[in-house]
């Protein structure tokens, strides 16, 4: 008989066959606690290298915006408004440009931060086979 997502009912199988089936399904889970471990590294990696791209994006804005393109601006303000009073706008305008793109930074150091940790996993994998074995 199999059950709606494909598993065996083994409740008439002997005890022989069970603990010869064993080995093949501690095999299967060591590869699926590797398989997890190595997609956690791929997507923590993923993620690291993403949050430096946000953190070199906040410093690049950071580093030519007030210069460059701040000074332009500056200059054309100074016709409507005093000077220093348009040089206080555009660093406000360009700090709260580079909080921005900060704060994307560490959202994805937050959302990192969230997922699980295969050591985590494959402790309490053993702590459910501790248990299983227990009951015997």
């Amino acid at each position: 008989m199999s059950t709606p997502r494909g598993f065996r009912d083994r409740r008439d199988d002997s005890l022989l066959s069970l603990v010869g089936d064993l080995p093949e399904l501690v095999r299967n889970l060591i590869t699926a606690e590797i398989n997890a471990a190595k997609t956690w590294a791929a997507r923590t990696g993923k993620d690291a290298g993403m949050v430096g791209l946000w953190f070199v994006l906040a410093l690049f804005v950071l580093f030519w915006t007030i210069p460059a393109i701040g000074a332009f601006t500056v200059i054309g303000l100074s016709a409507w408004i005093p000077l220093w009073v348009a040089a206080l706008i555009l660093v406000g305008l360009g700090l709260v440009l580079v909080a921005v793109l900060a704060l994307l930074g560490l959202a994805r150091v937050k959302k990192m931060s969230n997922r699980e940790n295969p050591a985590s996993a494959i402790s309490t994998d053993a702590r459910i086979v501790k248990e299983v074995a227990d009951e015997f």
